[in-house]
Parts: C-alpha cells; structure tokens; sequence
C-alpha cells in the first residue's frame, strides 16, 4: 500500500510539473503608450479566464517594437503609431511579412496645468507652442510666463505622431524636455504651472492637469472622430499570427471583455471586424 501511494505521489508530481513545463510564455516588446497599463491589464485578465500563458512585458517606446520583431527576440510589438516604410523594407529585405493589426484607438491629449487658465487652444497654436516659436502664455491669451514644454523622447511612437498630426511633421522646439513615458509628462505638467504636454487618453485622470481643447474638441471617447490627434494604436507580428499569439490577438481585439478592459484603461475599443 505504502508503495502504491509513492506511486501516485510520484505520478501527480509528474503530471503537475508537465502542467508547468507546458506554460506558453509571450514576450511582448514596443510601446509605453499599451504597454504601461492596457497591454498587462489585458494580460491578466487573458490569463484569469484560463488561458496557461505568462506574459513578459518590455514597454520602452514604439520603435523597439520593430526592432525587436526584426531581431526575433519578440513575440509580437506594440506600437502606437503605423511603421514607416524604411522599417518596413528592413522586413522586405531579410524576406519577412510585417502583419498589423488594429489594438484600439487613442487620442493624444495635449494637457496643462490644471491652475493654466489657457484651456483651449487652436491647432496652429499647439504647433506654434511645441515647435518653438511660441514661447509665452501671453501669446496665446493667458498669464505672461515662459512656456515648459515636455514631451516623449525620441523612440516614442506617440513623438512622431503628434510631431505627425499636430506639428505638420516640423521639429520639436530645441528647449522641450523628453520624457520616457506618459506619466512621467503628466507628473511634470502637474507640477509646472507654465507646463504643457501630452498624453495618451488613459492617462488622463492623474490629478493637477486638465485637457485643453483642440480647435475646441476636447479629447474624449465621443468625440474621436472629430479630435484633430486621434490615432490608431497597433500590434505587429512577423507573418500570420498561428498559436497562443493569434489565440490572444484575436481575443484582445475582438472579445467583449478586453474591449471592456480597453475602455475601462480609458481608450477606445478596436472597431468590430
């Protein structure tokens, strides 16, 4: 008898440490505009319904998305903006397929301080404040006060396409100071009254900034269609997705319960395939 129950002690230790040893791990790489909050929030609650994937998660700004995906040392990328074509024929040339796929949609808001009595602003203002060639708050019917402008640093997906959609492709002014990410622009602006920056919609509720109104459409999830920055967010794989990549894609993008999580995270469900 004693025997026997080694036996199944033995076969149950077995059978867990294949249970183990069969989890899925997922490495996802590129941006901390998904990967700060939306892209783990979907994670664990992938996770939660069952599914034996765990999840490595590097959010270090759009671009390494791609590079990642060339270098093969990701599973699929995040990016929040659509890849460029010299990183497109990167793909071309060593004879691989860059798929993308729609994960949600944003609007990148351009805050201030919440004491800033400036809370509307007109597109060619935004573009005269970021590239430099407003510099006071008194230009643009507030406070006299230099403007501190602060925004991603270059790797950010979210850098070029605001530099995109808001500053006709133009340059940053010289005196803007890079951040890493989101909420280090936010926790910048809320402590600097003359400060302004922007941010990705989820990022919004941190309290000390407020959105300012572009061409007098605040960025909220109603308005998307008429918001002069709003941008669809991506993930990219290399070919096809096939195995627990597509099985998490296809849930992340299309399942009712990650567009709650999306929305909940404060941007805008995928539109239905």
């Amino acid at each position: 008898m004693k025997f026997k129950a080694i036996t199944s002690a033995l076969a149950a230790g077995l059978v867990l440490a294949a249970s183990a040893t069969a989890q899925t791990k997922l490495t996802v790489k590129g941006s901390d505009t998904l990967g700060a909050k939306m892209v783990p929030q979907l994670a664990e609650a992938y996770k939660a319904a069952g599914n034996n994937v765990s999840f490595e998660i590097a959010a270090e700004g759009s671009s390494t998305c791609f590079t990642n995906l060339l270098a093969g040392t990701a599973d699929f990328g995040m990016s929040s903006r659509s890849v460029k074509a010299s990183e497109k024929n990167k793909f071309a040339s060593a004879g691989k397929e860059l798929v993308e796929h729609v994960a949600g949609v944003d609007m990148i808001a351009v805050i201030v301080n919440e004491a800033n009595g400036v809370k509307k602003l007109t597109k060619d203002q935004v573009a005269g404040i970021f590239t430099g060639t407003i510099t006071d708050w008194s230009e643009v019917g507030g406070k006299a006060g230099e403007i501190k402008v602060y925004t991603r640093n270059t790797s950010s997906g979210t850098y070029k396409t605001f530099q995109k959609l808001a500053m006709d492709k133009k340059d940053y002014g010289k005196n803007s100071q890079k951040m890493a990410g989101n909420e280090q622009i936010a926790a910048e602006v809320a402590k600097d009254v003359n400060g302004i920056g922007y941010v990705g919609l989820a990022y919004l509720s941190r309290d000390g900034i407020a959105p300012a109104a572009v061409d007098g459409v605040l960025p909220t999830a109603d308005k998307a269609d008429e918001y002069a920055l709003s941008r669809n967010l991506y993930y990219y794989t290399v070919g096809q997705p096939a195995g627990e990549v597509k099985k998490f894609i296809d849930w992340a993008t299309g399942a009712e319960e990650a567009g709650k999580i999306i929305e909940k995270v404060g941007f805008i469900a995928a539109p239905k395939k």
